[in-house]
């Protein structure tokens, strides 16, 4: 008892087109209800407006907070005392740095 139609069981995403029937691919559709969420919940999250003095200071915390993170993989990485010594005072420097510019504000 063929009738050309897909069976119920078919996925409901499933589109016709020119009388011809496509599956969506799966999780297609809850990955963009998940996107949709996540960016209603951004559009409720109230910024606050900096003045360019403190967007600057802000771009400089989280590039010494990056360089922190690659010099904590080098260190992780370094087997050479000297080698790690260097990472370790490199990592002194990036934390007094990050907490200057975290104090001054």
């Amino acid at each position: 008892m063929q009738s050309g139609l897909p069976s119920p069981h078919f996925e409901r995403t499933t589109l016709m087109r020119n009388g011809l029937y496509f599956g969506m691919a799966r999780g297609w559709e809850s990955k963009s209800v998940e996107a949709q969420q996540a960016e209603a919940i951004e559009e409720k999250t109230p910024r606050t407006k900096l003045s360019p003095e403190q967007a600057a200071q802000q771009r400089r915390i989280e590039g010494l907070e990056l360089s922190r993170q690659r010099v904590l993989q080098q260190l992780a990485a370094a087997g050479n005392p000297g080698l790690r010594q260097m990472f370790e005072h490199a990592l002194a420097e990036l934390d007094g740095q990050i907490n200057a510019l975290k104090s001054s504000s």
